[in-house]
């Protein structure tokens, strides 16, 4: 689509900054067509960047998997885990890769508490990389100012 969706999604909120808010009274009306603005702005990053964020966290999860399998005592968590690092995207549809996202955070969780549970060495070193994984997901999330 030309033009695309996030310059769409900027326009309208230049407009709607630069032409409307200025003719609403100081009010509540003006405010709220204010942050109606910011708000599509944030809406315009999530949609240039939706996707790859959303991949990249399956990616790093799959490969946590794939590194930490080795660690874990439990067969039935281990079969799940070497599953899930050796799965890919069905689909690079929102929706799709959110229920990925889901499926594998649900995996991540259940091997943080198992590495909490083995308290020695390797487990530890899993913990800290499954905390560099969130971190990056959170880093990869955040939300920057428009025009930032």
């Amino acid at each position: 689509m030309k033009p695309e969706v996030d310059a769409i999604l900027g326009i309208s909120a230049g407009q709607l900054m630069a032409g409307v808010v200025p003719l609403l009274p100081d009010s509540y009306s003006q405010g709220s067509t204010a942050l109606l603005s910011f708000l599509i702005l944030f809406c315009a990053q999530e949609y240039e960047r939706g996707a790859e964020i959303r991949a990249a966290d399956n990616a790093d999860m799959r490969a946590t998997f794939g590194a930490l399998a080795h660690l874990v005592t439990d067969a039935k968590l281990k079969t799940k885990l070497e599953e899930a690092s050796a799965s890919s995207e069905a689909s690079l549809l929102i929706s799709a890769l959110d229920k990925s996202n889901a499926h594998l955070r649900a995996l991540l969780i259940a091997l943080q508490a198992h590495l909490e549970e083995l308290q020695d060495d390797g487990a530890r070193a899993g913990e800290k990389r499954i905390w560099g994984v969130l971190q990056a997901s959170a880093a990869r999330r955040l939300l920057k100012p428009p025009g930032g």
